[in-house]
């Protein structure tokens, strides 16, 4: 089904009120906009296929109302963008969500699985994927686009039964909650201005002025991308953006002399860039932005995370979970370093399928060693109180 006229619309969203379950994705075109532009939206359940034209259609309202119902979960997968957009369009966050991305990373497959690969797994049906760069904002759209644009939801109800049903039976469906819950939060596509300066490459290399003044340069670059709905760099590079923070220009001469800013910044922005100069170096000492170090570890950890990763692989394969799921070297590092606030590893299920195992090896509690070429953990002979390996565990 195609829908492009509002009558069409209203008959769709009446034939899929009411289902347990909508599957969603979008297709969209951001590479002149700041803002996506919105070209199509897929949607399916059990029993219907239907893809939406917005590009056609001035009144989404009946969508974005069957989206606003929490009785009905949406299904995505790797849904973040789609969730923004949509986000955008509403002023709040579909919910509740589901996504087979997140959620095949507890039932064994890698982390960020593609969706093509998660459907020849799940369906046994290889996609075609020669439409992935198709320019979606042009009109008419052929079969071929349809049909490519139509199987990226098709084959979701099918991957979303398959892995609810694995997670439930594992008793694993609630790990879900903490990265759903994150992917509603308005809060997650919520832009702030002045927060965008820690994504410029080097920024560390700036001394604390020149990072306020980089924090207000970037904040108006921002807001005037906005305003012009273009991306970023159309108006101002970063490179350049750094070393306007680094020279601190007073004048439109000295602004000029900086290299990518006479033949890209419009000669009409550059009272606001040096604006944006002057309020930086106005900033009080005191309220200068700083940036967040990262933590020192201690120089003899390796050894350590080294034994911590032996456990988590084989855990994470005794559990059939993707070992970057279940903990980052960063995170053992930190474990291993004495900081134990903060972490994933000790809360909720990672903490109950490794956390506290982890503990145990770094407290002298847990020894790992080899039986016949098999990693076993076994408790410390100094500790054990007459258990055996098998009572801890061995693979």
């Amino acid at each position: 089904m195609y829908v492009k006229d509002h009558d069409g619309l209203r008959k769709l969203i009446d034939r899929v009120r009411g289902a347990d379950f909508v599957a969603l994705d979008t297709e969209f075109m951001r590479e002149r906009t700041y803002y996506a532009r919105l070209c199509l939206i897929q949607l399916a359940t059990d029993d219907v296929e239907a893809i939406i034209d917005p590009l056609a259609l001035d009144d989404l309202s009946p969508l974005l109302d069957l989206l606003s119902d929490t009785r009905m979960t949406k299904v995505f997968h790797a849904g973040q963008q789609d969730l923004e957009i949509l986000c955008l369009m509403s002023g709040e966050v579909p919910a509740p969500v589901f996504d087979t991305q997140v959620a095949a990373t507890l039932a064994g497959f890698p982390t960020q699985v593609g969706y093509a690969a998660l459907v020849n797994d799940v369906a046994g049906v290889k996609l075609d994927k020669a439409d992935t760069f198709t320019d979606w904002s042009r009109r008419p759209l052929s079969d071929a686009q349809l049909e490519y644009a139509l199987n990226d939801v098709r084959y979701l109800p099918t991957v979303y039964h398959e892995l609810r049903s694995r997670l439930e039976s594992e008793g694993r469906l609630s790990w879900l909650e903490p990265d759903f819950d994150r992917m509603v939060d308005p809060a997650t596509y919520t832009v702030v201005p002045e927060e965008q300066f820690r994504r410029i490459k080097r920024v560390s290399s700036l001394k604390p002025r020149q990072l306020g003044v980089l924090m207000k340069l970037t904040a108006w670059r921002e807001l005037e991308a906005q305003r012009r709905d273009i991306p970023r760099k159309w108006v101002i590079g970063d490179e350049s953006l750094l070393e306007i923070a680094r020279r601190g220009p007073r004048d439109r001469e000295s602004l000029a002399r900086i290299r990518g800013v006479a033949d890209k910044l419009a000669k009409g922005l550059y009272p606001a860039v040096l604006r944006a100069v002057e309020d930086g170096m106005a900033i009080p000492h005191g309220e200068l932005p700083k940036l967040e170090r990262g933590r020192r570890r201690p120089l003899d950890v390796d050894g350590a995370v080294d034994l911590m990763g032996a456990l988590v692989r084989l855990r994470a394969k005794e559990h059939g979970v993707a070992t970057p799921l279940l903990a980052s070297r960063a995170e053992l590092e930190q474990l291993a370093g004495g900081e134990r606030e903060d972490t994933p590893l000790l809360e909720g299920w990672r903490r109950s399928i490794v956390g506290d195992e982890l503990l145990r090896l770094l407290d002298g509690d847990l020894v790992l060693r080899l039986d016949e070429g098999r990693l076993v953990i076994d408790e410390c002979a100094a500790h054990a109180g007459g258990r055996s390996d098998a009572e801890v565990g061995s693979v």
